[in-house]
């Protein structure tokens, strides 16, 4: 899951980006709505963490922006404004949940699972694939009693397969689930990691690769 933070305070950013990255999603970090249109303009994120107030503009009119262009990707707004109006009008404007600072990192964490899950269309975080046990927050992979263990690129992978179950999943859509915006990305990369992944799950998951279009998860 790819993750768009817009967020002024540079201390705060830098310990947001930790402990998404920590849960194993890559993460853009930018401080104004400028950089952010620029950003989604050049790539597609699963979550956006949207502060209120930026030096260029209101994070509100930025959010209702949005949604006037019929974009759907979830939006946590995280900011010091605490009044009960405030939340309200955040939520009215399309966020899908809200944080006042100063907050735990943890329960960050616990809310980007969370939206994560509603639009995958499965609140449940265990996912069953074949003989397998998927914990989608706690990013365990169980076989029985066994424990595989994946790398954080391999469970990435995994993730954005199993949030587009029966459906292609494009390489380069894979490839903006494992690197932020300006990290180099080596042409046999997916290819890779994809390979690895495999392996460690062995024939309970059969991942299809579909030659110029992508890979799909069957969950049958």
């Amino acid at each position: 899951m790819r993750v768009l933070l817009i967020e002024d305070e540079p201390w705060l950013g830098e310990a947001v980006r930790d402990q998404i990255e920590k849960d194993g999603h890559p993460m853009d970090f930018v401080a104004n709505l400028a950089d952010a249109r620029r950003h989604l303009a050049l790539a597609t994120y699963d979550l956006i963490l949207l502060d209120l107030l930026l030096p260029d503009g209101r994070g509100l009119d930025f959010l209702r922006e949005l949604r006037a262009g019929a974009s759907s990707v979830p939006v946590i707004i995280l900011t010091a404004l605490d009044q009960v109006s405030t939340r309200i009008a955040g939520l009215n404007a399309g966020a899908d949940d809200y944080l006042v600072k100063p907050f735990d990192l943890s329960e960050l964490s616990a809310r980007v699972h969370a939206v994560a899950r509603r639009y995958s269309g499965n609140p449940n975080p265990w996912v069953t694939l074949g003989e397998l046990r998927i914990d989608m927050v706690g990013h365990r992979v169980m076989y029985g009693e066994v424990h595989i263990d994946l790398t954080a690129s391999e469970w990435a992978l995994l993730e954005a397969l199993l949030q587009h179950p029966e459906m292609i999943v494009s390489k380069a859509r894979l490839e903006g689930c494992l690197y932020s915006f300006n990290q180099e990305v080596g042409s046999n990369a997916i290819e890779v990691h994809m390979s690895r992944l495999r392996k460690k799950l062995g024939a309970n998951a059969a991942i299809e690769t579909l030659r110029g279009l992508g890979y799909r998860l069957k969950r049958d």
